[in-house]
């Protein structure tokens, strides 16, 4: 079963930056707008991962 999640993504001068609204905890930090959605999607899959056992 696939489930969606919602991010969250804003520029704040020269960094962008996004969480996850239902997984407190997963939020990055990065140069660009597609780094953030890689590093949020890799942070997303961890906190998955370490929640499932």
């Amino acid at each position: 079963m696939q489930q969606n999640y919602t991010a969250v993504i804003k520029q704040d001068a020269a960094w962008w930056i996004g969480w996850i609204e239902e997984i407190p905890g997963v939020n990055c930090q990065e140069r660009s707008r597609e780094a953030l959605i890689d590093t949020l999607g890799v942070t997303l899959r961890e906190a998955l991962e370490l929640s499932a056992g």
